[in-house]
């Protein structure tokens, strides 16, 4: 069984501010982790190797910088890492972000693709979906947990009021939910031997089977404007009333707000 996993590195949402006047993300000083959905379908992965013996890959696309959540990744066990970083990738959207990744996937020799179900630097929830179109394999989304079966994978699949247990044939693509485990600390010797020099292999788009107009800024069909706090809320109003007047003012409310 060969797993690849898809992972994002992002900043640490609970530290991050925006500039008011340009309405970007200010990055610096702020610590950047593995995209948390991600991590728990690298656990996921991992704990396949551990019970079946998978040979897991993780791979993402990013500047430089990703190297550092490969590594780690590399430390909690996975087997390879790939990073994909190319002036080319710059500005990407999901769909262009997906191409280049179902690019390198058409390298690589795979029996399942586990990407987190989104990530908390955008929330688009694209990603991983997108994968799968483009390289036509089944996908399930909200997973949160997966079972390997001869030539299958039995998932788990969530919903608000209970789950979907589903049997689909390999090769296909999952998505993550964070709750669905809890991560693995790295080991002392996995450090060690993540750090050596020739651990991450760097791919560029000249390493990728993709169209290049579907790349970067250029293969991007949506474009943000700008990126904004949320303002705070208004003061409620208090009404002291019984709660017959109690109702009829909710009924009120609702008619106004064209709810009913």
């Amino acid at each position: 069984m060969n797993i690849v996993v898809c992972i994002k590195q992002v900043p640490d949402t609970t530290e991050v501010k925006l500039d008011p006047k340009t309405g970007t993300l200010i990055r610096e000083g702020v610590p950047s982790i593995i995209n948390p959905d991600d991590k728990s379908g690298l656990e996921a992965a991992l704990q396949l190797k551990d019970k079946h013996g998978a040979h897991v890959t993780v791979i993402t696309m990013g500047p430089l910088q990703a190297d550092a959540a490969l590594r780690e990744a590399l430390a909690m066990g996975a087997d390879r890492a790939i990073l994909l970083t190319d002036r080319a990738f710059a500005g990407a959207d999901t769909w262009a972000t997906s191409s280049a990744i179902a690019g390198a996937l058409k390298k690589i020799d795979f029996d399942l693709v586990i990407a987190g179900r989104q990530a908390i630097d955008g929330d688009t929830a694209q990603v991983g979906p997108q994968i799968a179109e483009h390289l036509q394999l089944p996908s399930v989304t909200y997973v949160e947990d997966v079972q390997l079966e001869s030539d299958s994978v039995i998932v788990k699949r969530a919903f608000e009021d209970g789950y979907h247990k589903i049997k689909v044939k390999t090769p296909c693509l999952i998505t993550t939910l964070k709750e669905m485990n809890e991560s693995r600390y790295m080991r002392v010797s996995g450090i060690y031997d993540a750090f050596a020099e020739d651990k991450v292999e760097i791919w560029t788009v000249n390493d990728i089977e993709v169209n290049p107009e579907n790349l970067g800024l250029k293969g991007s069909p949506t474009k943000v404007k700008k990126s904004f706090t949320k303002g705070a809320k208004t003061a409620g109003k208090v009404f002291e009333v019984d709660s017959k007047e109690a109702a009829r003012i909710i009924m009120d409310k609702l008619k106004e707000k064209y709810i009913i």
